[in-house]
C-alpha cells in the first residue's frame, strides 16, 4: 500500500505494470487459445500483453527521466498514454480506455480506487459503439459495482476482483458463441489477470485464480467460428490526431462501414479499432477526421505470402538504426527492424519480424543494450510458436555487422550461433553523439553542443568537432590492437569525413583495413575487430 495512506502511488503503479505483464505473459497462450469473440483469430492474449508492455515501458520511462520521485499523476498518465499508443486488438483498446477512466478519477478528481473502477467501466462502454454483454465490458462493470467500501481502501480492490471473477464465470451464459465453445471471454479473463496484479501490487497477496477450462465448461472443446460467415474481412487499427468534433463524425462513418468499433482516447489523440470489409475506406475516414498514423491492417482469413510458402531453414533478424544499414543487412540476407529514435521497440514488433522471416531457426540480434529484455521476451514468444530462436546480445549495429559477416546457413545451427556470437564479442564498438545539455560524464563535464566519443557505451572523449573527436576515438580503440575498422556514417556526414578517417587509420595504424558503410542513425559508428 502507498506510504501516504492512499492505495496507489507511483511505485505501486510501476509494480502493478510489472506484475500485470508477468501474469499476461503466463496466460498469453491460454488466452489466445480461448479467443472466439468477436473474431476467432487467436490473438487476445498477445494483444493484451503488447498493450500492457507499452504501458509498462511508458511508466519506466517516467521513473528513468525524473530527477525526483514521480507522483501518482505522472505514473498513471504515463500508464494510460502508453496503453493508448500501444493498444492492440479489441481487448487491448478497451483496456487502454479503462486505464484512462481510472486516471481521470485517481488523478484529476482525487478519488479512490472504487470510484476509479466504476468510472473506468463507464468510460469503456462509452468508447464501444455497440456494447455486448459477456465480454470484457461485463467483467469491468462487475468489478466497479463490487468495489466496496466506497473509498480508497485495499478491501475495495479485493471485492472488485471477486466480483470480476464471478462475472467472468457468467460470460458463457451471456454470449452464445462462448457457451458453444465452452470457454469464458478471453478479454475478460485477461482483464481479471490485470486486476489480480493490481491487488497483488497493493496488498502483496496473490489472488486465487482458476484456469479458463475450469471457469467455463471443460467438457466442451474450443471451436473457432471462422469469419467467412459474413463477418468483416479486415481489422483496422490506427492512432489518430483529431479534434473531438471530428471524432464524433468519424464514429458515425466507421459504424456504417463495419463492426467491433472502439474509439478510445481524448485530448487530441485517439486509438481507432474497427472490423470492416473495406480497409481503405476505414483509413480514408481517418484521413478526413485528422492525421492517422501507425496504421495496421490485418486480414482475418487470408494467410500472408510468407505463411503460404514453405519456411526457410534459418534466418537472421536484426534491429538497425538507419535505412542505409537496413539495406546493407538485407543484402546480406537478414530481416531487419528499423529502430526509431527516442521510441523503444516493443517485443511484439520483434516477434512480427521473426514471423516475417518465416524460418524454422532464427538468430535474433537486438544491436542495442536497451533492447536486451525486449528481445528476450520476443524470443520466448517465438519459441512458444515453434521457432528455434537464438538471441545474440549484440550491443551495437557494428557488432551485428561483424556477426552477419560470418553467418553461414549451411552450418549446424549451434555452430553458426557460436561463430556469430564470437565475432560480435570480438568487436569493440564506438559511437559519436552530440551533447544536448551540460552534464557530467566519465570523461568530465560536457557542454551542450560538444561532440561525445563513446567507447563500449561509456563517454571516453569530449571534443569540439566530429572529425577530430572521431580520430581520437579511433586511436584509443586501436591502442589495444585490431585488424579491421568498420565505419558507419550517416547520410548527412560532412563531405570528406570518410576519406579523412580512412587516411588517418592508414597513416597511424599500419596493417589495419577499413570498411566504410552509410546509413547510420547516429552521427558516426565505429567497430574494431
Amino acid at each position: 500500500m502507498a506510504g501516504d495512506g492512499r492505495v496507489l502511488d507511483a511505485l505501486v503503479v510501476r509494480t502493478w505494470c510489472v506484475l500485470a505483464l508477468e501474469a499476461l505473459g503466463r496466460e498469453r497462450e491460454e488466452l489466445d487459445a480461448i479467443n472466439v469473440y468477436p473474431v476467432a483469430d487467436g490473438d487476445t492474449g498477445t494483444n493484451l500483453y503488447l498493450t500492457v508492455e507499452s504501458a509498462s515501458r511508458a511508466v519506466n520511462a517516467v521513473f528513468a527521466g525524473a530527477s525526483a520521485a514521480p507522483g501518482l499523476g505522472d505514473a498513471m498518465r504515463a500508464m494510460a498514454h502508453g496503453a493508448l499508443i500501444g493498444a492492440r486488438g479489441n481487448s487491448g483498446t478497451i483496456l487502454a480506455q479503462l486505464l484512462r477512466g481510472m486516471t481521470e478519477v485517481l488523478v484529476e478528481q482525487g478519488g479512490g480506487v472504487a470510484a476509479a473502477l466504476r468510472r473506468a467501466a463507464r468510460s469503456a462502454r462509452e468508447a464501444v459503439a455497440h456494447p455486448v454483454e459477456g465480454t470484457i465490458l461485463s467483467v469491468a462493470t462487475a468489478a466497479g459495482s463490487a468495489a466496496v467500501p466506497d473509498d480508497d481502501d485495499p478491501a475495495a480492490l479485493a471485492a472488485a476482483y471477486a466480483g470480476a471473477r464471478q462475472a467472468l464465470r457468467e460470460t458463457p451464459r451471456q454470449l452464445d458463441v462462448l457457451g458453444r465453445a465452452g470457454v469464458v471471454d478471453a478479454g475478460g479473463q485477461g482483464l481479471l489477470a490485470v486486476l489480480g496484479a493490481l491487488v497483488q501490487a497493493v496488498t502483496g497477496d496473490t489472488p486465487v485464480r482458476l484456469p479458463a477450462a475450469r471457469l467455463a465448461s471443460p467438457a466442451h472443446p474450443v471451436v473457432a467460428e471462422p469469419c467467412a460467415d459474413g463477418g468483416p474481412a479486415f481489422e483496422v487499427i490506427y492512432l489518430l490526431e483529431a479534434e473531438d468534433s471530428a471524432v464524433a463524425r468519424l464514429r458515425t462513418r466507421l459504424d456504417g462501414l463495419g463492426d467491433s468499433l472502439v474509439v478510445v482516447g481524448g485530448d487530441g489523440l485517439w486509438n481507432v479499432h474497427v472490423h470492416v470489409d473495406d480497409a481503405g475506406a476505414a483509413v480514408e475516414a481517418g484521413v478526413e477526421a485528422g492525421r492517422p498514423y501507425r496504421i495496421r491492417i490485418t486480414h482475418f482469413d487470408t494467410p500472408s505470402p510468407a505463411e503460404s510458402r514453405e519456411p526457410a531453414q534459418r534466418a537472421v533478424v536484426a534491429v538497425v538504426p538507419g535505412e542505409g544499414l537496413a539495406a546493407l543487412c538485407e543484402t546480406a540476407g537478414a530481416t531487419t527492424v528499423l529502430a526509431r529514435p527516442g521510441e523503444p521497440l516493443a517485443s511484439g514488433e520483434l516477434v512480427e519480424a521473426i514471423r516475417r522471416a518465416h524460418a524454422r531457426e532464427v538468430v535474433l540480434m537486438p544491436n542495442d543494450p536497451e533492447l536486451r529484455h525486449t528481445a528476450s521476451a520476443a524470443a520466448e514468444q517465438a519459441r512458444a510458436e515453434g521457432v528455434r530462436v537464438a538471441l545474440i546480445p549484440t550491443r551495437s549495429a557494428v557488432q551485428g555487422i561483424a556477426a552477419l559477416a560470418v553467418h553461414e546457413p549451411a552450418r549446424r545451427f549451434d555452430e553458426d550461433v557460436v561463430a556469430m556470437t564470437s565475432a560480435a564479442g570480438a568487436t569493440r564498438y564506438g559511437e559519436l553523439a552530440v551533447a544536448e545539455r551540460q552534464s557530467f560524464t566519465s570523461a568530465g563535464v560536457c557542454q551542450a553542443g560538444d561532440v561525445l566519443g563513446l567507447i563500449d557505451g561509456d563517454v571516453a572523449v569530449i571534443g569540439e568537432d566530429l572529425a577530430s573527436t572521431a580520430e581520437t576515438v579511433l586511436d584509443r580503440m586501436l591502442s589495444a590492437g585490431g585488424e579491421l575498422v568498420t565505419l558507419v556514417l550517416p547520410d548527412d556526414a560532412p563531405p570528406g569525413l570518410a576519406d579523412r578517417l580512412e587516411a588517418h587509420v592508414r597513416r597511424r595504424h599500419l596493417a589495419v583495413d577499413t570498411a566504410i558503410h552509410g546509413g547510420a542513425g547516429a552521427p558516426l559508428m565505429i567497430g574494431v575487430e
